[in-house]
């Protein structure tokens, strides 16, 4: 039992940092977005191409909207997964410190039960009888403390184990719920970018070919032709 316990607080500690890692992840990739709307904006095309200037507006408020909304969903994930998985690690450690005191217990009850079966082996004589009498009084606290940790242990560490689904399940169910709520507002916020500023019945072939028709048009300039 003690070796799934082992294996659960390595899951939780790799878990709480892999959260940590894609909340991380998540929020470079929106702060990045928004500087480069930033710098679009900069950009002194925008001021020379009022229609161009419209539609790096448009992306610079919805990089913005996305940026706002990633913090919102990191904040809650912060709350409800990330804190509770730290909060639920804490326990290992008196966790193992109890197991551990069992142990050195077990040790200390094997060694003075060895020391009464020496005895007992020995020839009855009195001042044997006498040592005999005082390691089984040295050995008897030793074996109900040991028995009572051991019990308690036993009892307690499956309790513990099981325990761990209804605890993970509503941060589970939050992060979810942060998701969801996340991504249907990213479909609401590209939904609006793209009716401000795509070109409706224009494929993506099509915007492609006009890409290369305008590079091509750049290329056979003189300045940037080929030596």
């Amino acid at each position: 039992e003690y070796g799934k316990l082992q294996q659960l607080e390595d899951q939780t500690k790799k878990l709480q940092k892999d959260m940590k890692k894609s909340t991380d992840a998540d929020l470079a990739m929106s702060k990045s977005a928004v500087k480069i709307s930033s710098d679009l904006l900069s950009n002194p095309l925008c001021e020379q191409e009022p229609g161009f200037l419209e539609m790096v507006t448009a992306f610079d408020t919805a990089m913005k909207r996305m940026d706002s909304f990633n913090q919102e969903k990191v904040n809650q994930i912060q709350k409800t997964v990330i804190e509770p998985l730290k909060k639920f690690s804490s326990v290992f450690p008196s966790l193992n410190m109890a197991v551990k005191r069992r142990e050195q217990t077990l040790q200390d009850y094997k060694r003075l039960q060895s020391k009464v079966e020496k005895y007992e082996e020995k020839e009855r004589t009195g001042p044997v009888l006498a040592k005999l009498h005082q390691a089984r009084e040295e050995l008897r606290p030793v074996k109900e403390d040991f028995e009572a940790k051991n019990k308690q242990l036993l009892e307690e560490m499956p309790k513990f184990y099981s325990s761990r689904i209804d605890y993970f399940k509503p941060s589970f169910e939050s992060l979810v719920r942060a998701q969801v709520v996340y991504y249907t507002e990213m479909h609401k916020i590209f939904g609006d970018l793209t009716a401000q500023i795509d070109r409706p019945g224009l494929s993506d072939e099509q915007r492609e070919r006009e890409n290369d028709a305008k590079l091509s048009e750049l290329r056979a300039l003189s300045i940037v032709a080929d030596d």
